[in-house]
């Protein structure tokens, strides 16, 4: 005798569906999740780009400042400023200048400093 299909329990004509069903959620799934990654790849890419920008415009701002700096401190510089602002400043003349005897460290002492003696958990007994 044929089996009927009207008799067969509701599980198995279902199954088939849950199957395919189940399938279609994981490959859609993990598409998405590959698409939402590289869009996550692409915006950090993005965020590197900008900070070295960035970074290479603080070098560059870095570099003129300092040459600034050793332009204004440079001789010439500072003898315009002074003679701008009528400060009244001139090179120091040879009697300005003391000049200091560094004293002479005294004489090692007769009694060599005594040398810590590493000691070991173990004792020796001659």
């Amino acid at each position: 005798m044929a089996k009927n299909r009207k008799n067969q329990a509701a599980a198995i004509r279902f199954g088939p569906a849950l199957k395919a069903s189940f399938l279609c959620l994981l490959i859609g799934g993990s598409g998405i999740g590959f698409v939402w990654e590289k869009g996550q790849n692409y915006q950090l890419g993005q965020q590197i780009h900008q900070r070295e920008v960035r970074l290479n415009r603080l070098q560059a701002d870095n570099k003129q400042l300092d040459d600034q700096i050793a332009f204004l401190r440079s001789p010439v510089m500072l003898d315009r400023r002074v003679k701008e602002l009528q400060l009244g400043l001139a090179p120091m003349t040879p009697l300005q200048v003391v000049r200091l005897v560094e004293p002479i460290a005294p004489p090692p002492t007769s009694n060599p400093p005594r040398q810590l003696v590493q000691r070991t958990g173990s004792r020796r007994t001659p």
